[in-house]
C-alpha cells in the first residue's frame, strides 16, 4: 500500500467484499471511514455448535449454500478463514484497524458488504451473488459499465427478505484468530496463510479431519510466536520465509501425530 501510494496508483478491489467497500466509499471525504461491515453467507455450517463440527465430511465441507468455489476455498467459507483473510485485506486496502471490521452472516448474500460513517449514516452495496459485477466494476472504472448480469429485482424471491446474525468465533475459531494475526500485523498473517493452506490440503486430501483444521493453524501461530522475535515484515523475502516456516512447522506437526 505504501508502494502504490508512492507512485500514485489505486489499487482496484475485485473480490465482491472489498468491491462492495471500495464503491460505498466513492466520494466520501478522507477520514470519514468509522467501521466496515464484511457479509458473510455463513457457509454449509451456520448454526452449528462446535460439537456438530466433529462430524463433518468433505462432502459436507465442499456443498456451499450460495457459491460455486474450488475446493480450498470452499472450505476457507466453510471454517470463516475466507473472511478473517478478508478483514486482513479490507485492513490494508482501507486503512483501517482489524478491531474496527465486523463479520455480518447475511445468508441472502444479497448485500456484499456495509461501511458505516462517523456521523452513524450506513451505506451498503446490493446485487445478486455474482462475481461478474465486482469485475466489470474494476474494468471499466471509473465509468460505469453496461451491465452483462439480469437486473436485481428487489422483489424477487430471496431478495425482499434480509436477515443479520452474528458470527459465533467460539464455534469458527479460525476468525478469532486471524483477527490476532491481524492485530499482530507483519508477519503473523502470513504464517497463518501458510497454516491454513496445508491444513486444509490434508483435510481435502482426508489426512486429517475437519476440526484439525484450526488446530493446526492455532499451533503452528503459537509455535512461530514463541520462536520469533520480530514480526516485521521488512520485504518480499521475509514474507516469503515466514510463509515457508509456517508450512513446514504444519507439516511437523501433522507428521508427529502420525
Amino acid at each position: 500500500m505504501p508502494l502504490a501510494k508512492e507512485k500514485g496508483i489505486k489499487l482496484l478491489p475485485v473480490d465482491s467484499e472489498h468491491s462492495a467497500i471500495w464503491q460505498c466509499l466513492w466520494g466520501q471525504p478522507e477520514g470519514s471511514l468509522d467501521r466496515i461491515l464484511i457479509t458473510a453467507s455463513g457457509g454449509p455450517f451456520r448454526g452449528y455448535t462446535k460439537d456438530m463440527l466433529k462430524d463433518v465430511t468433505l462432502e459436507k465441507a465442499l456443498a456451499h449454500p450460495t457459491w460455486k468455489m474450488g475446493g480450498k476455498v470452499t472450505i476457507d467459507s466453510s471454517t470463516m478463514m475466507n473472511k478473517g483473510l478478508e478483514i486482513i485485506e479490507a485492513s490494508h486496502l482501507f486503512s483501517i484497524g482489524v478491531d474496527n471490521i465486523d463479520v455480518v452472516v447475511h445468508p441472502q448474500s444479497i448485500i456484499h458488504s456495509m461501511i458505516r460513517l462517523k456521523d452513524g449514516s450506513v451505506l451498503a452495496q446490493m446485487g445478486k451473488p455474482n462475481m461478474m459485477m465486482p469485475i466489470e466494476v474494476a474494468l471499466y472504472y471509473p465509468r460505469r459499465g453496461p451491465g452483462f448480469m439480469e437486473k436485481f429485482d428487489p422483489f424477487a424471491q430471496g431478495a425482499n427478505t434480509l436477515n443479520f446474525e452474528k458470527c459465533d468465533t467460539k464455534v469458527f475459531g479460525l476468525l478469532d484468530l486471524a483477527y490476532y494475526a491481524g492485530r499482530k500485523k507483519g508477519l503473523m498473517p502470513s504464517v497463518m496463510n501458510g497454516a491454513n493452506e496445508v491444513a486444509v490440503n490434508a483435510f481435502l486430501n482426508g489426512k486429517i479431519g475437519y476440526l484439525d483444521i484450526e488446530r493446526i493453524v492455532s499451533g503452528v501461530m503459537n509455535e512461530y510466536e514463541k520462536t520469533n522475535v520480530s514480526f516485521k515484515a521488512g520485504s518480499l523475502d521475509d514474507v516469503l520465509n515466514a510463509d515457508k516456516e509456517a508450512r513446514m512447522i504444519a507439516s511437523r506437526i501433522m507428521e508427529t501425530e502420525d
